[in-house]
């Protein structure tokens, strides 16, 4: 592991060694207008909680925030896939051992089923170990002739409807660190020790195509990664000769939106002398926070971890290049990741003047698509909720138009749990709004569930193997 010192240790020799960050420290975004952030009440209290996450160990290192980054410019040259994913927002109460097991396993499960239809590798990165913060589209939440502040994650608020609960609470950050470094020691176990094994996640997928109701459309994939393991055991390439076989790569990611907390976890790397947010592998900024002369993109131009950045239908080419100018003024393959997360319907008309974009000016870019964020509706019971199939929809749409632009579809962005919640409408165990008021325990946005997680991997796996064929097709003899 790569060694983190404290800012005050070599911190002259990061500021003159990042061309990013020149004019840069970890604190000039508070100059900066600041969208989303918290207002808390006792500026004493504050300080106290920041100076002990300052002195507090990284979550992360950099070495580890490194090696993502090149295997994300494997992702920008066409030659893996990143797999995104995790809870909306992670909450203190549902905190468990078996929560964070059940997540990884459906990540895992996805992983698996998208390598085996994409013939590439696929870069793993859970919504785990620090997504507490959530942007809101309004301060405030009304209940009746009751206002309060609107619930902002739990590092920041209570989700509890009482003046106490929404009251921001400094103290909750030390709550969500402690929180993260425990879910990451497990995740770190499951990916190294064993948990991880092929021929056990393969386990898993033939448990869901046995209790699915779409069992018999995804049992002849299933049957085939069985045999593919089989016949690799028979050349001795088990998890006792070949320890990739049982052991997995698993990093973490959160939105970046609370920055004191992420300011007081900015570390130094001794190596090379950069900054290095040490909360988490990758951040990125929301699509409500991405105003290029704000606190968020200040803050995070300044640090060398992968970043992405929201693209929803209101961000405009000019924006978009200057926030890729901004944040990766090099050009640095991996460093960028762009998250499309237009709307079922909208994705034709609002992504293809940032592919060109993008393409005409050379810039080395992970695409992702998250089809969440922009489906979201409410059902007719007043509950949140997002359709299976617009879902889908918004995926096959952003396939379809990389197509047509010759660019590469690189990664999917999905909020959902390993639980077998009732939040989101569709997919073969058709889930009703009649059926949402059974496990609808999400705290902020509706999740897919287990079963539909996995399902819309062995979707997007079709359309993946669909892609390759057409490169495939595309590229002339020799």
């Amino acid at each position: 592991m790569t060694a983190i010192q404290g800012p005050s240790k070599t911190a002259a020799k990061a500021q003159s060694r990042s061309s990013s960050a020149a004019d840069w420290t970890p604190t000039s975004w508070r100059g900066r207008p600041a969208q989303q952030m918290p207002v808390y009440a006792d500026a004493a209290v504050l300080a106290s909680a920041e100076a002990r996450l300052r002195r507090y160990p990284p979550l992360v290192f950099a070495g580890e925030a490194r090696k993502l980054k090149a295997a994300l410019a494997k992702v920008a040259a066409g030659d893996a896939f990143l797999l995104q994913g995790g809870d909306c927002a992670e909450s203190f109460v549902d905190f468990s051992a078996n929560n964070i097991r059940d997540t990884f396993r459906v990540l895992l499960q996805m992983a698996v089923v998208l390598t085996y239809g994409a013939g590439v590798p696929v870069v793993k990165v859970g919504r785990m170990a620090g997504q507490f913060a959530k942007p809101r589209s309004s301060d405030v939440e009304k209940i009746g002739d009751v206002q309060l502040p609107s619930y902002r994650g739990d590092n920041v608020n209570g989700f509890e409807f009482t003046p106490e609960a929404r009251l921001p609470d400094p103290e909750r950050m030390v709550q969500a660190y402690n929180q993260s470094a425990a879910t990451l020691n497990l995740l770190r176990a499951f990916a190294q020790g064993g948990y991880a094994d092929l021929h056990e996640v393969n386990r898993w997928n033939l448990d869901f195509v046995r209790n699915s109701p779409a069992s018999e459309r995804y049992h002849d994939l299933a049957a085939r990664l069985d045999e593919t393991l089989n016949f690799m055991a028979a050349c001795g390439l088990n998890s006792v000769t070949t320890p990739q076989i049982a052991e997995t790569d698993f990093f973490t990611c959160h939105e970046g939106l609370l920055l004191q907390y992420e300011e007081a976890l900015t570390r130094v790397d001794s190596t090379s002398g950069d900054w290095y947010d040490c909360s988490a592998h990758l951040l990125w900024i929301g699509d409500r926070t991405r105003q290029p002369d704000g606190a968020h993109v200040e803050f995070f131009r300044g640090v060398r971890n992968p970043l992405g950045f929201k693209a929803g239908p209101s961000l405009s080419v000019d924006d978009f290049l200057r926030l890729n100018e901004t944040l990766n003024p090099t050009n640095e393959p991996g460093r960028i990741v762009i998250i499309s997360r237009m709307g079922a319907g909208k994705v034709g008309d609002k992504l293809p003047a940032l592919l060109r974009a993008a393409k005409k000016e050379g810039r080395s870019v992970v695409w992702s698509c998250d089809p969440m964020h922009g489906n979201t509706v409410t059902a007719t019971n007043g509950k949140k909720t997002r359709h299976f199939d617009a879902i889908l929809s918004e995926v096959k749409d952003f396939f379809a138009v990389h197509r047509a632009e010759g660019t590469h579809p690189g990664g999917v962005h999905f909020e959902m749990t390993g639980q077998e919640v009732t939040e989101c409408i569709g997919g073969a165990t058709d889930i009703t709004v009649d059926n949402l008021n059974e496990r609808y325990e999400t705290q902020c946005d509706p999740r897919l569930n287990a079963s539909q997680a996995l399902e819309l991997a062995f979707l997007l796996a079709e359309q993946l193997k669909a892609e390759r064929l057409s490169v495939a097709r595309a590229r002339p003899a020799v």
